[in-house]
């Protein structure tokens, strides 16, 4: 809600301006019928149901038509119907989506809709209250989709929008649309090689190229080292299991629609999996655990296995086969506080070290429908408040957001564009223990049940990556880069210095490339920089006659002139604290 009282809330306002929209659609192109129009994260969108689908000039027509509507002041007003009337009312305006929404609603209460001159949709609300208050908006962009998201049901049009208070905020918003879509992670994933997704293979299945790879590579290395200092060990789980691991587990009842098809091998069922929990449970229950061990903190990038339906796979944000940077602790109830601090303390650091510093973070409580015994809920979720408050983290409690199984901790980071992205989760689980049966021998000798922790602190590798991608532009840390250093030669007469360069870093275990091409020296340097590379060395006779090294850094214009010793302690000093560049 702003605090300003001249402005509108945002949702509000965004609401109304998909109603506007829709108006104008149905006004310009009769015929087309409506069915839902949500706010989304900076804007709106609304799908409707027509032979044709938009092009970029009915966007144009749609937009000019908005705004003498807007024009016009019309009074939006609310008023209420019962079921029956509603019905009547739609079918009378021949909006047969809307008859089925309001057929599909379980309470008999009466229904709100709301009116701007002649044209009426069925609606929860809030609104403004006249259509002048909608001053600064713009259609971006179209779909398609499917009514419910259901692939067999009818094909939809939409229509996506932004909606501000003032033309100022729309204009900052804009632009940062057209920079976002110059740091989109498709684009630049295939501007910079590092990764491609073909048709002999299939959509959201990732093929990492080498740069991409050794990335990937790096992310995993400094992952793997922070938690073995942390006291985790590292485990292997299969890419497939038996049917029967998935029944016990709950997966094949709750989560099927997630779940690739059955594979049948010499008459077994067998799943690829879509989680490594019951994995990890099955490497517990290998031998008899007592308090002593407790806590046990199993780690796994564990791939996993979803089905998404096509329209909604996106680069590496949404896909069906990625990695998980898994891991399930088993603790005794006394252990969680600390064990959920020791998390936050290598979420905050491994985060930081990718160069993420703000956050927005949620404590999700328990919902309607639970299991667990209420005091043990409790427990867990006081531990997990207290381990915020303890790391001094700010926290929003997200009432009844919790996962039926425990409450969870899920932690957004800030881009450079000041967007949000969902990396981490800490989860509480009281489900799977019991589902099967895992236990540990008491100091009295008695049979506990543990509890069970899931965390994830990049979430998943293949949408961590597209958020550095977008986060850097492409222009990765120099800890994090496939090529830290191009050898650029001016001429011929330096290629063997070059080499010889070359040796030397490789043996001082830095990335280099030579470019020793028949190409002007500003061209290399252009190309290199293209390829987000973060030093360029432009070796001429001068470099050759003094041993010496230009180096010039990917945003700079200066080149300094700089011995090897001096340049390479310079590199180290960047890869070992991970320096994330001031000019970068």
């Amino acid at each position: 809600m702003s605090n300003n009282p001249n402005q509108i809330d945002l949702e509000t306002l965004r609401h109304s301006c998909a109603h506007l929209m829709a108006q104008a659609v149905q006004e310009l192109f009769p015929g087309t019928q409506v069915t839902i129009g949500p706010v989304i994260e900076d804007g709106f969108y609304y799908d409707f149901s027509r032979d044709k689908a938009f092009v970029p000039d009915d966007l144009e027509k749609i937009e000019k038509r908005m705004k003498e509507i807007a024009s016009q002041g019309l009074e939006v007003i609310r008023s209420e119907l019962s079921r029956d009337e509603a019905v009547k009312k739609f079918t009378d305006m021949g909006e047969k989506f809307k008859v089925e929404i309001i057929n599909s609603i379980d309470s008999n209460e009466s229904l709100s809709v709301y009116s701007q001159g002649d044209w009426t949709d069925l609606c929860r609300g809030p609104h403004v209250e006249s259509t002048k208050q909608i001053k600064a908006f713009k259609l971006l962009h179209t779909s398609s989709a499917y009514w419910r998201g259901d692939e067999r049901n009818p094909v939809l049009q939409r229509i996506y929008g932004t909606a501000w208070n003032t033309e100022k905020e729309l204009r900052l918003y804009l632009k940062r649309l057209e920079e976002a879509k110059k740091r989109d992670h498709r684009k630049l994933g295939k501007e910079l090689d590092l990764y491609s997704v073909t048709d002999e293979i299939g959509p959201g299945l990732i093929l990492w190229h080498p740069k991409g790879a050794r990335i990937r590579h790096l992310m995993e290395d400094f992952w793997k080292k922070e938690h073995f200092k942390h006291g985790y060990e590292m485990v292997i789980s299969p890419h497939a299991a038996k049917i029967d691991l998935w029944n016990t587990s709950g997966h094949t009842e709750f989560y099927k629609d997630n779940m690739f098809s059955n594979m049948d091998i010499e008459g077994k069922e067998y799943v690829m999996k879509p989680m490594n929990c019951p994995f990890h449970i099955q490497i517990y229950k290998t031998k008899l655990r007592s308090y002593r061990d407790l806590p046990v903190r199993f780690g796994e990038l564990g791939t996993v296995y979803r089905y998404e339906r096509s329209g909604v796979l996106h680069g590496l944000l949404r896909v069906r086969g990625f990695t998980q940077d898994d891991a399930h602790l088993f603790c005794r109830p006394a252990q969680i506080e600390e064990e959920i601090t020791k998390v936050l303390d290598l979420i905050v650091y491994i985060l930081q070290s990718f160069g993420f510093f703000e956050y927005k973070i949620y404590l999700s409580t328990r919902p309607e429908k639970y299991v667990g015994a209420d005091d043990d809920w409790e427990t867990a979720t006081k531990a997990l408040e207290k381990a915020l408050n303890n790391k001094k983290l700010d926290f929003e409690v997200d009432p009844g957001e919790g996962v039926f199984y425990g409450p969870k901790i899920d932690i957004k980071i800030k881009d450079s564009l000041n967007r949000f992205w969902q990396v981490s989760t800490v989860q509480v689980d009281f489900n799977l223990p019991e589902r099967f049966d895992i236990s540990y021998i008491e100091e009295d000798g008695s049979r506990n049940r543990p509890i069970m922790l899931h965390r994830a602190l990049m979430g998943s590798l293949e949408r961590f990556f597209g958020c550095l991608v977008e986060h850097y532009a492409g222009a990765f840390p120099l800890w994090l880069a496939p090529v830290q250093v191009v050898l650029c030669t001016i001429t011929d007469s330096q290629i063997k210095y070059a080499e010889k360069l070359a040796q030397r870093f490789e043996e001082s275990d830095i990335r280099v490339e030579k470019d020793l091409r028949n190409e002007k020296i500003g061209f290399k340097i252009r190309e290199a920089q293209l390829q987000k590379i973060p030093y360029m060395v432009v070796l001429g006779d001068k470099e050759v006659e003094s041993q010496t090294l230009g180096v010039r850094r990917r945003r700079s214009k200066e080149t300094r002139t700089l011995d090897f010793e001096t340049f390479l302690t310079e590199l180290k000093y960047g890869i070992d604290s991970r320096l994330i560049e001031s000019d970068d």
